[in-house]
């Protein structure tokens, strides 16, 4: 497999154990550019991980990871740092900081790599915060916020440095079914507007259907059904029916 820029994100053969267990077992895949990419599977099959594994936060045991090219165990920590600029990722549980407001969380990413002034970067950090419905709430702290303005902060932090590539781990996890449809409909709409190449990790298969171009399906660290969801649900395997079998 080769990485172009046409195919911002390679996987070759990656592994990845903790202990005795494998939770990455010789995982192939390509995202191409634009695509949106749902990584589904039951709790514990490395899918978080995986996600882990792309921004360099853990290493495989063997595999190659390829980021617009680059294979990113070759890189020094200096150059790693700079690829990551170009990576969104949005936490699980949206990870703010407790001690700063919403418009500082947002801001943060480019007091740290940006040489903008104070004006372009409030005005940045504004457009971000309407883009994801969130343009009334700046001051408030965390605290005084649900889950789901949470992710939607988080998700405006994680866009705040224009990456090109954006990877989700489980972002309607702990959300009602309602503001899960909305954090759905939102990933759409950035993903129309700012083309951006997306890695979505769920087990929530409703929400891949409605975001994703394409599924993957782990089990036991390995991929077992792979392409749209039309795809997946004419698969015979018994354990991809269970999976989406259950939504038409």
């Amino acid at each position: 497999m080769e990485s172009t820029p046409e195919i911002p994100v390679v996987v070759e053969n990656l592994s990845k154990a903790f202990g005795p267990q494998k939770v990455l077992n010789g995982v192939n895949l390509q995202v191409a550019s634009g695509e949106t990419l749902a990584v589904l599977g039951r709790s514990g099959t490395g899918k978080s991980v995986l996600l882990k594994l792309l921004i360099g936060l853990q290493q495989p045991d063997s595999g190659v990871i390829k980021i617009h090219g680059r294979d990113i165990a070759s890189l020094e920590l200096p150059q790693l740092n700079e690829l990551r600029q170009r990576i969104g990722f949005l936490f699980q549980q949206a990870a703010l900081y407790d001690s700063l407001t919403v418009e500082e969380n947002v801001a943060f990413p480019l007091r740290r790599h940006s040489t903008d002034g104070a004006s372009q970067l409030k005005e940045k950090v504004q457009d971000l915060l309407k883009s994801v419905g969130m343009e009334k709430h700046g001051r408030k702290m965390p605290s005084e916020i649900s889950g789901g303005m949470q992710k939607r902060v988080g998700l405006a932090r994680a866009l705040v440095l224009d990456p090109d590539i954006l990877l989700f781990d489980e972002p309607t996890a702990g959300l009602d079914p309602i503001t899960s449809s909305e954090i759905d409909d939102l990933i759409v709409e950035l993903r129309e507007k700012r083309k951006l190449t997306a890695i979505v990790v769920t087990h929530d298969i409703r929400g891949a259907k409605a975001f994703a171009h394409r599924l993957v399906l782990l089990r036991d660290g390995k991929i077992v059904a792979e392409g749209s969801f039309a795809e997946l649900q004419k698969n015979e395997d018994r354990f991809v029916q269970q999976f989406v079998g259950s939504l038409s």
